[in-house]
């Protein structure tokens, strides 16, 4: 009869291929993945062995459901902890540190390396991308609310840590170590470090358009290098991205800031308004954050409906 040291290893082994053979249903790779995800071998648990790196049972089973959101989640921290931070050096330093165009190369390194980071989940980084998936490519919907969350929450924390590294210059820069301030509400303003705001002259309609158009571009890309019957870009996809990303902020992102991301966006206005920058983070242009929630959101199914269907297999 079998010991209960035997039964549990073979479960072990049991879930262990169960997981490999599932895995690219299981991330979203079936659907649209920003990286390749290598095959690994499965390798047959002896019981007769015991290994001091056998890992308890329920730890794996754990790490298996939350390997995904850890994966955004991260992915997302680092998008920001690049994106924001180089908006602070340039902002901060009076632009002795940099100017318009580093922002752009800070953002556009920042999603290459995102994607790198979260390859387990499919480097969506995006809750847009997430959202395009489930309506149009048939991934999970379970999954989205659980990847939307995890790239908010990493949003989050990159903000808060480039906060955290800057509060001293944010300081001297602002005037004291208590004002906190947003573009529109003073010429010293710290805010649009951590999330975008639109330029005064910026109608409502354009605000919408603005956004729009950015966002649609994004995705298109997005599908159109992942497509099979294009030419596609394969593992380059995340460096394609860092020029896509580059050339949006460079061509199309002085009016609003191109968010192009809801997690991007929300999630480090969330973390300002918590650090004290008060009701304005939400106010400031008219309400201008409900302009990146709902483009950032449906304009990439817009596209995808319109054109995608038609040039893309």
């Amino acid at each position: 009869m079998a010991t209960w040291k035997e039964l549990e290893l073979d479960s072990m082994s049991k879930v262990h291929r169960e997981t490999l053979s599932s895995a690219t249903h299981d991330s979203g790779c079936g659907s649209l993945c920003l990286t390749d995800k290598n095959e690994t071998a499965i390798h047959h648990i002896n019981p007769e062995v015991e290994s001091p790196y056998t890992q308890p049972l329920v730890w794996f089973k754990v790490r298996e459901y939350c390997r995904d959101a850890f994966s955004e989640f991260f992915g997302t921290m680092i998008l920001i902890l690049f994106g924001d931070g180089v908006v602070a050096q340039v902002l901060l330093s009076h632009g002795q540190k940099g100017d318009y165009q580093s922002i752009s190369w800070g953002w556009g390194l920042g999603v290459m390396l995102g994607i790198y980071a979260s390859g387990a989940s499919g480097g969506h980084i995006n809750p847009a991308v997430t959202f395009a998936n489930c309506v149009l490519r048939g991934f999970p919907w379970p999954k989205f609310p659980v990847y939307a969350l995890a790239q908010i929450l990493g949003a989050m924390c990159g903000a808060a840590i480039v906060y955290g590294n800057y509060k001293s210059a944010i300081n001297v820069y602002e005037g004291g170590p208590n004002i906190r301030t947003v573009p529109g509400y003073s010429t010293t303003a710290t805010g649009g470090i951590f999330c975008t705001y639109p330029a005064e002259f910026m109608t409502k309609p354009g605000q919408f358009f603005s956004e729009f158009l950015a966002s649609a571009v994004l995705m298109f890309m997005i599908f159109a290098l992942k497509d099979d019957g294009n030419l596609g870009a394969g593992t380059l996809t995340p460096l394609a991205l860092f020029f896509v990303v580059f050339g949006i902020g460079a061509c199309f992102g002085w009016e609003t800031g191109y968010a192009i991301n809801l997690a991007r966006d929300f999630g480090p206005r969330l973390t300002s308004y918590m650090i004290g920058y008060g009701h304005e983070v939400w106010a400031a242009g008219d309400y201008y954050f409900w302009v990146c929630f709902i483009w950032t959101s449906h304009g990439p199914n817009f596209v995808d409906f319109l054109g995608l269907r038609i040039l893309l297999s």
